[in-house]
């Protein structure tokens, strides 16, 4: 357990890294570095650090931050389009806990050709069974940590030292990553009120009367949040106004 806590400290205190470079200079290959070492010492060969999917942002490679997965591989995942709807993420949905899952992880639930020719795919790549977790930073924003192999169960020991490693590392890039991401103006009272009974299902008209407003006054309220969201639709500025935490 000695040897285990020193690796997992040691890749703890490198700095933190993102999708391209950390504000302290670390490249793509030393996270890499950092995230294979952790995942040998509980005996898996592949991991994944991906921000958690949301109803604005679903492809794998618009949230996968670093991996070690074969390039074919990712190429293939990305085009099924299942990262978001997958049985490792709706179960992590369920749960704050960490999940194992024992083949098809990243496959969708349904018992069709595509998921089955993806599982075998994963099982060929060496990715048969995943151990993982979510975690969230200091702005509560939620990522994910996968780690792959054909291992069994982590033991308990081995599980606290890469969560807490993970913890750690996390920690670490948020307090290196730049200004936190937000809206390109801000959103007035009336705006944020009407996307936040849009998102409770109301429609223009309904939202009108609980707001003592005119229809198109609602309309025209909504249509200026859904500019400053940069979004093509209500539904789309409602999951970006979550995401940025306004509602």
């Amino acid at each position: 357990m000695k040897k285990s806590k020193r690796t997992i400290d040691d890749c703890a205190c490198d700095a933190g890294f993102s999708p391209l470079q950390t504000n302290a200079g670390m490249s793509v290959n030393d996270g890499k570095a950092l995230l294979g070492d952790m995942a040998k010492l509980a005996g898996f060969d592949f991991y994944l650090l991906s921000a958690f999917p949301r109803g604005d942002r679903t492809a794998f490679i618009e949230n996968r931050l670093i991996s070690n997965w074969p390039q074919s591989l990712s190429g293939v995942y990305e085009a099924a389009d299942l990262f978001y709807c997958s049985r490792l993420v709706t179960a992590m949905k369920r749960t704050v806990m960490p999940v194992f899952c024992e083949e098809g992880s990243f496959a969708g639930s349904a018992a069709n050709q595509e998921n089955r020719g993806l599982d075998t795919l994963f099982q060929m790549h060496g990715l048969k069974n995943t151990f993982a977790f979510t975690l969230h930073d200091a702005d509560l924003k939620q990522y994910i940590f996968a780690f792959s192999g054909c291992s069994p169960m982590p033991t308990r020991e081995q599980a606290m030292a890469l969560l807490y490693g993970c913890t750690d590392l996390l920690d670490k890039i948020s307090r290196s990553r730049g200004p936190e991401e937000g809206p390109s103006e801000t959103l007035t009272r009336r705006e944020i009120e009407c996307l936040r009974w849009s998102a409770a299902g109301k429609s223009s008209d309904e939202i009108a009367i609980i707001l003592d407003l005119l229809p198109h006054t609602v309309a025209g309220y909504l249509k200026s949040a859904m500019r400053k969201l940069d979004s093509v639709n209500r539904m789309q500025a409602v999951a970006r106004a979550f995401r940025y935490r306004l509602l």
